[in-house]
């Protein structure tokens, strides 16, 4: 079944119009007949099942079935700093980070960062990223969708005070013994762009209490760095709820 991410407030046994992106990828695009059944989510938490009463040339009406309370979010909430890149990098990034489970997305800027929002074209991208999201959460099963919230600085970001108190910076070639041995549930995770952080930056962000993570003994991408890092945390925190 179809499903779609709705900015609109639901509740079962009313009807609502479809916002006008849904519209033209339900109805216009997958060309949904009246009758079809697909599940909207808003964010708020679990999913609904509605059903398609009414198409007009602009727009349609939807009844709200049935409430679903899943939460297919993951054991851990982490909020991922990530430098940003040129190109399908980023979209990537994005969209795997998001399918898991990642409940932020800091952008951010570093020495080696490749790219630069400017003015005009910030929020456009901004909005690019934020529709990758959501398409990603449609696809998955994920009912809360993670903001990309505007770059920032990787110093302004590492001395921001409300950051988990579990902080982990990739860093290739600086392994720890048992990094996620005493990890919180709730952390961030700093990575850094194409060439990597410099050895200034990793340095102050283990000032800051971000703790050096060597995932192996290859050097990952920076769009291949936060699938492998979240999979693991996913597994860690997995493994803990299954003891």
């Amino acid at each position: 079944m179809n499903r779609f991410y709705i900015e609109a407030d639901l509740s079962v046994n009313t009807d609502t119009l479809l916002t006008e992106s849904v519209f033209h990828h339900w109805v216009r695009v997958l060309r949904a007949q009246v009758n079809d059944c697909a599940i909207f989510f808003n964010g708020q938490g679990g999913e609904y099942q509605v059903t398609l009463q009414e198409i007009n040339k602009k727009n349609a009406t939807v009844s709200i079935d049935q409430f679903n309370p899943v939460d297919r979010t993951p054991a851990f909430k982490a909020i991922l700093g990530q430098v940003m890149s040129k190109g399908d990098r980023m979209d990537y990034a994005i969209q795997k980070a998001t399918e898991l489970g990642v409940s932020k997305i800091q952008l951010l800027t570093s020495e080696r960062c490749e790219m630069r929002l400017k003015y005009d074209r910030d929020q456009k991208k901004i909005d690019h990223w934020q529709s990758i999201a959501i398409a990603a959460c449609e696809q998955c099963g994920m009912n809360r969708v993670p903001e990309i919230l505007p770059p920032v600085s990787l110093n302004e970001w590492i001395n921001t005070a409300t950051l988990p108190n579990t902080k982990l910076v990739l860093a290739p070639e600086k392994e720890q013994q048992n990094v996620l041995k005493n990890a919180q549930s709730e952390l961030a995770l700093l990575i850094g762009p194409e060439g990597g952080l410099s050895e200034n930056e990793i340095i102050a962000a283990n000032n800051k209490g971000f703790i050096n993570w060597c995932i192996g003994e290859r050097v990952l991408r920076t769009e291949t760095a936060p699938v492998v890092a979240l999979s693991i945390l996913n597994y860690r925190f997995l493994s803990e709820l299954e003891l």
